[in-house]
């Protein structure tokens, strides 16, 4: 299997990968309950105006006594002043992480692993779909499309969420919409006053009209098994394998491929992933425990 990465360097040439360097939380802001996005900026105003990271990539973040966690950079790639991730309360890391205020100092290293086909889909429609907090790995997609949106054709997300209040970035909609992203939103369960869909994302991508499939890209993040119903769902609408792209979410501990945590197959999710072309791993997301 040929797995083709598509790497950008660490923060400098050559950089130590396992060296961590000092930030500090610029800022706080919460997202829904559980979920916040905490804006992080280097001690070291060299490293801050040096750093670069691809859509898709990711930082290891490190709280003394509390231990390590892979969290999906969620900003803009073009900004240089600090760095967003949007995190949600899962584990002893992220629960520290929560307990935090601004100004205080963390660990970061990174950045880490492959990134979303930006350049293959120059010219081509594109459609995200996302689920849940999946939608945090996409917002530098999203931001990479809005800002250079004459080089692409038609931008549909569709997102599906619990319920209308666990609907991520939902105050940024309309500045996305009027910058040009079609949006289409879905919830599993309605609430008092909810007038939009209801049902698993993938109704989203069935009823899409705006859908060429000879000219489409289609990036996924969310739930392994929601992936796997919105590939079917894609590849029933004329999508081949290869114009898909899914990030996969395994236990990231090393970040270069080394402890063996997010091994997949053949594999090793935190320097050949977490995005790949479907056609890369289908036959690994068939194997049952893998």
């Amino acid at each position: 299997m040929s797995l083709q990465s598509t790497h950008l360097p660490n923060i400098n040439s050559g950089a130590n990968p396992w060296q961590t360097h000092t930030v500090s939380i610029r800022s706080i802001r919460q997202e829904i309950d559980g979920v916040a996005t905490y804006d992080l900026t280097f001690r070291d105003a060299a490293l801050q105006e040096s750093y670069r990271f691809a859509p898709g990539q990711f930082n290891m973040l490190y709280l003394p006594s509390a231990g390590e966690i892979a969290i999906s950079i969620s900003d803009d790639p073009k900004r240089t002043d600090s760095l967003a991730h949007t995190i949600r309360v899962a584990g002893n890391v992220t629960r520290s992480l929560a307990g935090m205020s601004v100004g205080q100092t963390l660990g970061l290293r990174g950045p880490f692993g492959t990134s979303w086909p930006m350049a293959q889909s120059v010219g081509r429609d594109v459609v995200i779909v996302a689920g849940g907090i999946g939608l945090a790995p996409l917002r530098p997609v999203i931001h990479t499309l809005l800002n250079e949106r004459r080089q692409f054709g038609r931008l549909n997300l569709l997102y599906g969420a619990r319920s209308p209040d666990t609907i991520l970035y939902h105050d940024q909609y309309d500045d996305w919409t009027r910058r040009g992203l079609i949006i289409h939103t879905t919830v599993d369960r309605s609430q008092a006053g909810w007038l939009g869909n209801v049902g698993v994302v993938t109704t989203l991508l069935e009823q899409l009209r705006t859908f060429d499939p000879r000219n489409t890209i289609l990036l996924c993040c969310g739930p392994e098994v929601m992936m796997r119903f919105t590939v079917l769902a894609a590849m029933s609408r004329g999508l081949s394998p290869q114009q898909i792209w899914i990030s996969m979410e395994r236990n990231m501990q090393c970040a270069v491929g080394l402890c063996g945590h997010c091994q997949l197959g053949p594999a090793f999710v935190c320097k050949d992933g977490p995005i790949f072309r479907y056609d890369q791993i289908a036959s690994l997301l068939d194997v049952e425990g893998l």
